[in-house]
């Protein structure tokens, strides 16, 4: 999840994606939203309507990841 992946290159190099980097770094900011998904997928592991979902949770915990990796993503960019 998270949209476009940012590909940084100068001429001469190979593109470079920071935004998985930037991600890992900024999950542990989001430990609380991770492990409120975690659970949920837990939880809905037990369901056997097939009903359940953990839609809000993950929207949750990657909105906070988008959130933290945003400005270090793009402080550079022109």
């Amino acid at each position: 999840m998270g949209g476009e992946n940012l590909i940084v290159a100068s001429d001469d190099e190979d593109p470079v994606d920071h935004r998985p980097d930037l991600e890992e770094a900024c999950k542990p900011k989001c430990q609380k939203f991770i492990e409120a998904y975690e659970a949920c997928q837990t939880r809905i592991e037990k369901d056997a309507t097939g009903e359940a979902h953990c839609t809000g949770q993950y929207f949750d915990m990657w909105g906070c990841v988008d959130h933290c990796v945003a400005p270090k993503l793009f402080k550079d960019t022109k």
